[in-house]
């Protein structure tokens, strides 16, 4: 019973400490946090960890060797620092939403699609191969490649048509066998 008395009384002693801090310290503390970590709910959650840690040590407090500001301060700056690391060793969050759209697993498609793209252009002239690469695969404007190539914005553009042109031509001399899902139906009992 006696044992139960001492430690609500130390138990009221430690609350009485902690709100004493916090009235005497906790704004600074707060702008300090907040400063150290950005975000002002970080710091409030920073100031309240800071607080926990002196309430469990409150020997800490009272042990005369520096201020209680300062004891206080360092204990922030740590545990920011603590903060800081975990949230660098951790891969950033990407939060999910329906307009996201996911992303492809299997890009077979787009290599096949470029490989036929390239051996067809190796089927255009020297001038229009050109053209294409400047303007699609450079992305550059038809005055930049005009000016780049030296010709006139109307032969760009002039060349461009027709090796698209041509390059529409080529493509469809070659047909894209991609393989279909057959269904097997034989042995199948209906």
């Amino acid at each position: 019973m006696a044992r139960a008395a001492t430690r609500s009384r130390a138990g009221a002693a430690d609350e009485v400490l902690v709100r004493q801090l916090y009235q005497e310290h906790g704004g600074a503390l707060l702008a300090y946090a907040t400063r150290l970590m950005g975000d002002r709910a970080l710091g409030e959650d920073v100031v309240q960890e800071t607080l926990i840690r002196a309430w469990r040590n409150p020997e800490s407090l009272t042990n005369n060797k520096g201020s209680v500001r300062g004891y206080l301060f360092t204990i922030a700056r740590n545990l920011s620092i603590d903060r800081h690391r975990a949230r660098q060793a951790r891969p950033a969050e990407v939060a999910e939403s329906p307009g996201t759209t996911p992303i492809e697993q299997d890009h077979a498609d787009q290599v096949v699609d470029s490989m036929l793209v390239l051996g067809a252009m190796d089927r255009l002239s020297h001038e229009h191969q050109i053209v294409l690469q400047s303007l699609y695969f450079q992305g550059r404007t038809v005055e930049e490649t005009a000016d780049r190539l030296g010709v006139p914005p109307g032969t760009v553009k002039s060349r461009s048509y027709y090796a698209l042109r041509r390059l529409r031509e080529v493509m469809a001399e070659r047909p894209v066998a991609r393989p279909q899902l057959a269904l097997v139906t034989e042995g199948v009992a209906g």
